[in-house]
């Protein structure tokens, strides 16, 4: 390039030209040649690493390659050889001019450090997403460490850029950064305590992708969609998107359904309230009665002949319906219910089930049916509860009970 610069000087002076403007026309003229050659340069290399890492993805049988080219790692990678040549041979182009010189070579230096840091993101983006192809880190918080890890390297990017811009030493700048640290941790407050929360979280196993969550203080009733450094975000149910800070996940309760989906049961817990005055013990026409309910038919015959059997034993007065053991219409009514809930096709047999009567209330007696519905979708879930207390409603009049109803009193206006 010395030589080149020499030659073309020498070659404008034979024609004429004032030393002054040759100089300048000499600068131009290898400028122009400089960037021509990089930009070929770069051309080539980019559609040579393309070819290359293309040939290489097809042969492999991980698709991790794939998605580095995905991620444009090849092609940020061709940048590094013409700007290499840009910065050995910017020197012999402005070599007239030391003050563009001093410019240019900072301007590249800072150019060679975004390339860098462009270069780092796209590896780590590439490790990101090939992990979240893995099943066991599909629902890990990789965003979070990777931006972690860019964190870090754009802080040390942007402190060499001011190292090179002021001329300081890199190492005197850091140990002049060091001395204003407590603002800088006042600065990343959020970022660290995000940090630390990420970690918290991963090392706990409290939240993972797609998990549903309900955290009533953010409004948030949905599933986890992504989990980074800053904030969860989670859908709702309707569709709509809440942002929680990631440290609140640690800070605060929130609740985590993660329990109850991997059980395969979702529980039922719902109850309705008999009125008290319709509860009674059964006549032997009751009794009669009852027995053409299917469900009950076996319990009613043998707890008949049970009770006839102690009330004979015992001298039972039966002129008296109270004396003695006695068959209630409620106590059927549990039966009844329990049965049918043992042959309800929606329900978890393998976990809690049950029918049982609640402590009594002003209004009445509360009859809870608690059980696991082996569908846990929502919509399915609320179908299956909706089936059951339809047939619940229906069939209290069958066994002479009602359900207490609130009367309100109509004011004639």
């Amino acid at each position: 390039m010395l030589s080149i610069r020499h030659y073309i000087y020498d070659l404008l002076l034979e024609q004429g030209i004032s030393a002054n403007t040759a100089k300048y026309l000499n600068m131009l003229i290898l400028l122009f040649g400089l960037l021509l050659i990089a930009f070929l340069v770069d051309f080539i290399t980019k559609r040579l690493l393309r070819k290359v890492s293309a040939s290489i993805a097809k042969r492999t049988k991980t698709n991790f390659d794939d998605i580095l080219i995905t991620n444009k790692l090849p092609r940020n990678i061709a940048h590094i050889i013409p700007l290499i040549i840009l910065i050995e041979f910017v020197p012999d182009v402005f070599s007239d001019f030391t003050y563009i010189e001093d410019i240019i070579e900072k301007t590249l230096k800072i150019i060679a450090i975004i390339l860098t840091l462009r270069i780092i993101k796209s590896f780590l983006d590439a490790i990101k997403d090939y992990l979240k192809t893995l099943a066991r880190y599909k629902d890990k918080p990789i965003d979070s460490y990777i931006q972690v890890f860019m964190i870090f390297a754009w802080l040390l990017g942007i402190f060499s850029i001011f190292a090179i811009i002021t001329g300081i030493s890199f190492l005197k700048f850091m140990t002049t950064l060091g001395a204003a640290s407590a603002v800088i941790l006042l600065i990343f407050k959020d970022t660290i305590l995000g940090f630390v929360a990420s970690i918290q979280v991963s090392i706990n196993d409290m939240v993972r992708i797609g998990d549903w969550i309900t955290f009533e203080k953010y409004g948030a009733d949905g599933d986890v969609t992504e989990i980074n450094l800053a904030t969860v975000k989670v859908q709702n149910w309707d569709k709509t998107i809440t942002t929680i800070p990631t440290y609140a996940l640690i800070s605060d309760s929130f609740k985590n359904w993660r329990g109850m989906i991997n059980s395969g049961g979702r529980r039922i817990k719902r109850s309705v309230i008999i009125k008290t005055s319709t509860i009674k013990f059964l006549t032997n026409d009751d009794i009669e009665r009852f027995k053409k309910i299917q469900l009950v038919y076996d319990y009613i015959t043998t707890s008949s002949e049970l009770i006839k059997s102690y009330n004979s034993e015992h001298g039972a007065d039966k002129s008296v319906l109270i004396n003695g053991r006695n068959l209630t219409n409620f106590g059927v009514f549990r039966k009844y219910l329990q049965t049918y809930m043992d042959n309800h096709s929606a329900i978890n047999k393998d976990m809690t089930l049950m029918v049982r009567q609640l402590e009594p209330t002003p209004q009445g007696i509360p009859m809870e049916i608690y059980a696991f519905s082996s569908d846990i979708r929502w919509q399915n879930y609320e179908y299956i509860i909706g089936d059951i207390f339809d047939h619940v409603l229906a069939s209290v009049k069958y066994f002479d009970l009602e359900i207490y109803e609130l009367a309100v009193a109509s004011s004639n206006s």
